[in-house]
């Protein structure tokens, strides 16, 4: 009995220092070294962010505003006075409204800077052509009226419409043919006198 208390006795202690002995072959969780980060923080020292790389300049210049050169006065008088206006015969108006239609015109070109030429004049640079009609309605009349420009070739550069309403002359008033007996004379020389300014605005206009 004594010596089988021995034997386990020697057993235990043989086996005490094999376990000694395997401890040493035991990886300790103290000697794990955790893998280097890209960013660490000193002790006592805050972490300070890194901004990002601002995006590159891009260049955001405008290209030159294109600019229209206006016309000036003396460019306008210019060209006026370097026009000879031929105005052919007037076509749907009576000899009676014409007449004065025709004198206004002449006086407001004058005015204006622009030289006539005759009907047989070679030199002339435009030729205007009017077509005219009426419409009466009650006790008033509605001259409408068209105008077109030429170039001596024949060529249409420019069309000048509009319609002149005024008070009839004869209180009566009529229809057909003579409904130009209710129109005044001052009615035709506004008429003119439009048509010439129109007509000067268009060709100034050109220089720019």
């Amino acid at each position: 009995m004594r010596r089988s208390h021995v034997t386990t006795v020697s057993l235990l202690v043989a086996l005490a220092l094999g376990a000694c002995t395997n401890a040493k072959d035991v990886l300790e969780p103290s000697a794990i070294t955790p893998p280097a980060t890209s960013a660490q923080t000193q002790p006592g020292n805050a972490a300070t962010a890194v901004p990002a790389p601002a995006p590159p300049a891009t260049s955001t210049a405008s290209a030159p505003a294109t600019t229209t050169t206006p016309v000036t006065s003396a460019q306008s008088a210019a060209i006026l006075s370097k026009t000879r206006l031929q105005i052919a015969p007037i076509v749907g108006a009576s000899v009676e409204a014409a007449t004065p239609l025709t004198a206004e015109l002449q006086t407001r070109a004058r005015q204006r800077g622009i030289t006539l030429a005759g009907s047989a004049d070679a030199a002339a640079t435009h030729v205007l052509k009017g077509y005219f009609s009426t419409m009466s309605e009650g006790a008033d009349t509605t001259v409408i009226y068209v105008w077109d420009v030429y170039d001596p070739a024949g060529n249409r550069l420019h069309r000048i419409n509009g319609q002149q309403k005024a008070p009839s002359v004869n209180s009566g008033g009529s229809g057909g043919g003579d409904s130009w007996k209710a129109v005044s004379p001052a009615t035709m020389q506004a008429i003119a006198d439009q048509t010439i300014d129109q007509f000067a605005a268009w060709l100034g206009g050109k220089a720019g």
